[in-house]
């Protein structure tokens, strides 16, 4: 409720919502309805009522998946998501599972092998991934493997399914997100393996495989389980500067054009969508804590 009365609240602050909605005139420079089409368009809109009704009757209509219409070709905003978010949501999973596959057993191996080479590589992989710009990445992964050495398409995505327009956004997506899960993972296993039950796990003669996997990993799992379901909300929201360095017809690259037009009722409708998206996969993650740690308990 509170995104909502925000998302509204910044769409009020930023002028009549009219101004937008009704077209101007064949010069294009300025507006060519009269004030009876004006008043009339206002009632319609409830926009002669105070802003708290406004909002509620917003409201009612995003309930019922009324979002409003796209400016550019006065199509519903809702079909116009609907055919882009798979897009977002399989980039956004192939990166997901690639951060997820390389950066906890990267992690755990760091941390097992703390103070070597592994452990300094693993590192600066980390430092690097985190401290890099996503759309410099993009731009350099462009230049080098479909420029330079074309393996794979330099951007957007093919008619059907192919694993190759693939490659380059989700890499790039899941850089960021494996450093950090590297990071994380990491010190979650030091701080695990330096404990006491490790200890006296490896004094009793427990071998050094079970203690890592089954006593440490385990224990070690939680904040790496937090970082995972925010990291997932994360691909599915922050992936703009992927979607728009790859030219990718998901649904962040369809907000930035809608901002650049001015289309207001779009840009509202996917911040709308994202911050839900968010919202919904944070409390499935809280949800989760009591299946990784017994201690938990939900009542």
């Amino acid at each position: 409720m509170g995104a909502t009365i925000v998302i509204f609240g910044g769409s009020r602050l930023l002028g009549d919502p009219l101004v937008n909605l009704l077209p101007p005139d064949e010069s294009g420079f300025s507006y060519g309805f009269s004030q009876v089409v004006y008043e009339r368009e206002k009632r319609k809109l409830h926009l002669d009522d105070p802003v708290p009704i406004q909002y509620l009757y917003w409201l009612g209509d995003v309930l019922k998946g009324d979002l409003g219409y796209d400016l550019s070709n006065k199509r519903p905003i809702m079909p116009l998501i609907m055919e882009r978010l798979p897009y977002t949501l399989e980039l956004a999973g192939i990166g997901f599972v690639l951060a997820t596959l390389i950066g906890i057993p990267m992690g755990v191996i760091s941390a097992v092998k703390r103070g070597t080479l592994l452990d300094f590589i693993a590192r600066v992989i980390a430092a690097l991934g985190i401290s890099t710009p996503t759309f410099w990445t993009g731009m350099l992964f462009i230049l080098v493997f479909a420029v330079m050495l074309g393996w794979f398409p330099a951007g957007t995505r093919g008619d059907s399914f192919d694993i190759r327009y693939y490659v380059l956004p989700s890499s790039v997506l899941a850089i960021h997100a494996l450093a950090g899960y590297l990071r994380l993972v990491r010190s979650s296993m030091l701080e695990i393996l330096d404990s006491e039950f490790v200890k006296l796990a490896r004094a009793k003669g427990v071998g050094n495989s079970a203690i890592v996997w089954k006593h440490a990993f385990r224990n070690a799992l939680l904040v790496p389980l937090t970082y995972a379901g925010l990291l997932l909300a994360g691909f599915i929201t922050g992936s703009v500067s992927v979607e728009v360095v790859f030219a990718w017809p998901g649904v962040a690259n369809f907000g930035i054009q809608a901002a650049i037009a001015n289309n207001l009722p779009v840009v509202v409708a996917v911040t709308l969508l994202f911050t839900a998206l968010y919202i919904i996969i944070a409390l499935l993650v809280d949800l989760l804590y009591a299946l990784v740690d017994p201690r938990i308990r939900y009542g």
